[in-house]
C-alpha cells in the first residue's frame, strides 16, 4: 500500500511507532510486525533524504523491527515441537508501546495540572491592622440598645411599674422633643442617656425616647458604650 510520510517532531521512536499505528487506524494489539517496520523504515528513508540526522535510537529501533520482522518471515526449526504458548516476536514490542503509550498520557496529564498551577499565585498572610478604620468604643444606633438602655432607666426608676398619667393643657410633640435635645447635646460634648429625661411622666418619657430614636434612624446623634455593663452617652454626628 502507498505510504504518505509526514515529517514530525517524535520524543523516540516508540512516539514514531504510536503515530505511525495511529495513521493506520488500527490497535495497538493488532499490529503487523511487517507492516510496521516497512512504515518505519519509509519514514527513516525520507528523513535521510532531506539530510535530516537521524538519531541512534532510532537507528537501534529500526534494527529490532527487522529482527522481529526476520523472525516472523523465517520458518520454525521444528515447526512440530513448537510450543504454542510461546512468546511471539512483537509480544515485547505490543508491551512496551503499551507502557509508553500509558505514560505519555499521564504526563500530558501532569502537564495541564502544572499549567493550572502556575496560573495560580498566592501571598504570605501580613498583616491589615494598619488599614483597619478605628471606630469609637461599641459605637451602635441599634435600636437594640437604645431599648435596653430605656429598660434599665425605667427599673431603676420604677417607671416599670404603672404611672399615673393625667391630661393637661399642654402637649409636648416629638418633633418639639428633637429640638430640645439638639439644643443639649449643641452646648455639651456629650450627654449621658438617662440625663435626657430630665422630667418623670410617662408621656414626656415616650416622647423623649421617641425623639432619640427618630434622631439615631436619621443618624443626626452617635451613640456610644464602652463596655457592655457601662452607661450609654450620646452625642451630635461629627461632634469631637
Amino acid at each position: 500500500m502507498e505510504y504518505k510520510v509526514k515529517i514530525d517532531e517524535f520524543e523516540g521512536p516508540l512516539d514514531l511507532l504510536l503515530h505511525l499505528i495511529k495513521e493506520a487506524n488500527i490497535d495497538i494489539y493488532d499490529i503487523k510486525i511487517s507492516e510496521i517496520t516497512e512504515q518505519y523504515l519509509a519514514y527513516i528513508r525520507a528523513m535521510e533524504s532531506l539530510n535530516l540526522l537521524v538519531a541512534s535510537e532510532y537507528l537501534v529501533m529500526a534494527a529490532e523491527l527487522i529482527e522481529m520482522k526476520s523472525k516472523c518471515l523465517l520458518p520454525s526449526k521444528n515447526e512440530e515441537s513448537e510450543d504454542e504458548f510461546e512468546e511471539k516476536p512483537e509480544s515485547s514490542l505490543i508491551q512496551r508501546l503499551v507502557d509508553y503509550k500509558y505514560y505519555k498520557e499521564i504526563t500530558s496529564k501532569f502537564k495541564e495540572l502544572e499549567y493550572n498551577r502556575s496560573e495560580v499565585f498566592t501571598k504570605l498572610p501580613s498583616n491589615i491592622d494598619e488599614y483597619k478604620e478605628e471606630l469609637p468604643p461599641q459605637e451602635s444606633h441599634s435600636v437594640s440598645l437604645l431599648l435596653d438602655a430605656l429598660a434599665k432607666f425605667l427599673e431603676r426608676n420604677e417607671y416599670n411599674k404603672p404611672l399615673n398619667t393625667k391630661i393637661t393643657s399642654k402637649e409636648l410633640s416629638v418633633s418639639e422633643r428633637i429640638t430640645n435635645i439638639r439644643q443639649v447635646l449643641s452646648s455639651k460634648k456629650e450627654v449621658k442617656f438617662e440625663n435626657l429625661f430630665d422630667e418623670w411622666n410617662k408621656g414626656y418619657v415616650v416622647v423623649t425616647f421617641l425623639a432619640i430614636l427618630q434622631m439615631a434612624k436619621e443618624q443626626e446623634i452617635v451613640i456610644e458604650q464602652s463596655d457592655i455593663f457601662d452607661s450609654i452617652y450620646i452625642k451630635l454626628k461629627g461632634r469631637v
